[in-house]
């Protein structure tokens, strides 16, 4: 087993645009476990736009990182060592660990990967804290009934196409926004939409009206601002809102204020934004729901792989972008290595 660890640190906090120059690559010894600890050797590196928000200093649901932190990011490993008969050398495990080769905790921030029949990989996407966000967001916050208009922004990412098949396997009439042609025939010749905007498109706001002839019954918001004030617009009356995330916002300089917010009186809208590590009795039953779809081809899901844990903030920027297709991760190591 190695004797060190790498680590991606926040070198400082973006100004404006996240640039690699906000990163370091650092290399720390491995201390001895104590009782109670394991070793994981990371293999799976899960890249979020969450991570974001926290680069920024302001108050936010958790504190804001501090520069030399290590980044915040979830796992899929292998116990290299432990001091914990829970979690014997061998046993597969995610956590909400950090960028690293190598993280010391405690089974407290792991799990453990039942669902062997399926790549490990899932574990931090379809059928993992994106994939439980959706299912949450959705079904349990936004109810969908049977032909209503559902719209998703970032229809292609790790929780916009999972949103958007839940969605169809309800039977509601959904509406994808994506950027980019390529995403947009994605989410209707693969992933089962009924339509999906580019909305990077001049005449965005045309294809939205006339692809929710009904208008919208439920908004699911991954990216804030100039798209999410185009749904606005077209709410029904006693429209859901659930906001899951703001990318969009999450860089001071690029900031767009809403002007339809009227419409939220005046449809009378249900406006909710949640936080999916705050809901853990929700988990259990949403991994196995998800797993089973998985495992009966009833959701697909794409993955953009990097390679190699150096590159992690250069896959993280392009994020950010909307330069990746499907759930982002960094394959850190092999099993083996």
């Amino acid at each position: 087993m190695n004797q060190s660890n790498t680590q991606i640190r926040m070198r400082r906090r973006p100004r404006g645009e996240v640039s690699v120059n906000d990163f370091e690559m650092v290399q720390t010894p491995l201390a001895a476990l104590t009782d109670g600890e394991v070793l994981v050797r990371n293999e799976w590196l899960s890249l979020d736009p969450y991570m974001r928000l926290r680069m920024i200093a302001q108050r936010s649901y958790v504190p804001p990182l501090e520069p030399g932190d290590v980044m915040p990011g979830g796992t899929v490993g292998t116990v290299a060592a432990s001091r914990d008969p829970v979690l014997p050398v061998g046993t597969k495990v995610v956590g909400r660990l950090r960028w690293e080769t190598h993280s010391r905790t405690t089974s407290s921030a792991l799990q453990q990967i039942t669902h062997t029949d399926i790549p490990v990989s899932t574990a931090l996407g379809v059928v993992g804290m994106p994939g439980v966000t959706a299912h949450y967001g959705l079904l349990e916050l936004a109810q969908p009934q049977r032909g209503e208009t559902v719209v998703v922004s970032a229809a292609t990412g790790a929780v916009g196409s999972v949103v958007g098949q839940l969605a169809k396997a309800a039977g509601c009439h959904v509406v994808g926004i994506a950027g980019g042609p390529e995403k947009c025939r994605y989410a209707t010749e693969t992933l089962g939409f009924d339509d999906c905007i580019d909305y990077r498109a001049d005449d965005f706001t045309r294809q939205l009206t006339k692809a929710t002839p009904d208008r919208v019954d439920i908004q699911f918001e991954n990216v804030g601002g100039r798209v999410m004030d185009a749904v606005l617009e077209r709410l029904n009356d006693y429209a859901r809102i659930t906001v899951c995330g703001l990318i969009s916002e999450y860089d001071e300089n690029h900031r767009w204020p809403l002007t339809n917010t009227l419409q939220l009186l005046v449809n009378r809208v249900r406006l909710q934004g949640f936080i999916i590590s705050e809901h853990p009795e929700y988990w259990p039953g949403a991994l196995t729901d998800l797993a089973e779809r998985v495992r009966q081809s009833q959701l697909i899901y794409s993955e953009d792989i990097t390679q190699g844990l150096s590159n992690a903030p250069a896959a993280f920027i392009r994020m950010l972008k909307g330069g990746n297709f499907g759930k982002t991760l960094v394959h850190v190591a092999d099993a083996n290595s």
